[in-house]
């Protein structure tokens, strides 16, 4: 007989210690009652975080500037949404795409280009055509889509330079700029589109009518994380210490706590190379993939499945069953060898 069938044979041994009365539903009930009351108490003394949300509304109203300047970025082509590449778009400019690699290895060119995204009609052409009564405005979408790449980057090129001069939060944003061509127009009416609240419902519905996919204006306000060190978001961000330098993947906003059990997993996002490396989220996920492959094949990994027979921390968890030595007498399982 082998030694594991010997060590079952033994594990199935009837119990001849001591026996007492437990009554498991009783206690069940006790906890479940005592945690009930916990919880109601410390939700009415400390409440949750309600922090109001973010979106392309408030963010247009904070910093109108800081919002027409990347709504530009957008227009033309050279936000990081528009550069980003895989599973966005493709990208063939290393010093601008995000597209990260393990060594030969790249996921997000493997799977490709899973949500197209065309920046420049997904954010600004697209929700202004759906203005209605802007005669204007229609003639200045024409101009815009009819005229050559090189004039449409001049365009903005000229509108941006001026635009540049003036602070963020400022709200004189620029309506009439002849050398602008009809990116004022397109500009204006985007603005104030953005300030009631209908550019959030347009990026919100281009999928569908129904819908829970934020992708659009999550990509949108996300591109002045990158472009304005100073932006609406980023300092949201700052304030509640959810910056990727203040442990942001755990953090929750405020002084509460966030999900503590993401340690391990922000914990390299800390350490270099991972801190300064372009590929660092690739790599995170890889040494992350192989902690997760060990700890799961522990059982079968020699030398590992040891560990707990080498530093036998389930004798302090179980301290009393070996310490009592009738017990070990009768009960103790059988060494592996």
């Amino acid at each position: 007989m082998s030694r594991w069938s010997e060590s079952e044979r033994k594990d199935g041994r009837p119990w001849h210690g001591p026996l007492r009365h437990y009554d498991i539903l009783k206690e069940a009930t006790i906890a479940f009652g005592i945690v009930l009351v916990l919880v109601f108490l410390l939700a009415i003394t400390f409440s949750s975080p309600d922090a109001p949300p973010v979106t392309v509304q408030s963010w247009a109203k904070a910093q109108p500037v800081g919002f027409v300047d990347i709504a530009l970025t957008e227009l033309n082509g050279t936000s990081n949404s528009a550069t980003y590449g895989p599973p966005y778009n493709t990208s063939n400019n290393p010093a601008t795409d995000s597209v990260q690699s393990l060594g030969p290895i790249s996921v997000q060119k493997f799977f490709g280009v899973k949500y197209p995204l065309n920046t420049a009609k997904d954010f600004v052409l697209n929700p202004l055509s759906t203005l209605p009564d802007f005669p204007s405005l229609t003639a200045a979408i024409a101009t815009y889509e009819q005229a050559p790449k090189a004039t449409e980057d001049r365009w903005v090129s000229n509108y941006q330079a001026q635009l540049n001069k003036l602070p963020l939060g400022s709200s004189a944003v620029i309506s009439q700029m002849p050398s602008a061509g009809p990116v004022p127009t397109l500009m204006s009416h985007l603005l104030a589109m953005a300030q009631s609240g209908a550019l959030d419902a347009q990026l919100l519905t281009q999928s569908s009518f129904y819908t829970t996919n934020y992708t659009n204006p999550l990509m949108f306000i996300g591109d002045s994380v990158v472009a304005q060190p100073n932006s609406y978001w980023n300092k949201l961000v700052t304030v509640d210490h959810l910056q990727g330098n203040q442990w942001g993947v755990m953090n929750e906003t405020g002084s509460w706590p966030g999900q503590p059990w993401m340690w391990l997993y922000t914990m390299w996002y800390q350490i270099s190379p991972m801190s300064t490396s372009g590929n660092g989220d690739v790599e995170v996920l890889a040494i992350m993939t192989v902690l997760s492959l060990l700890l799961l094949f522990v059982p079968v990994i020699p030398g590992l499945r040891k560990i707990p027979e080498k530093i036998p921390l389930y004798r302090l968890i179980w301290r009393n069953y070996y310490r009592d030595p009738d017990f070990t007498k009768v009960d103790v399982p059988a060494q592996r060898v």
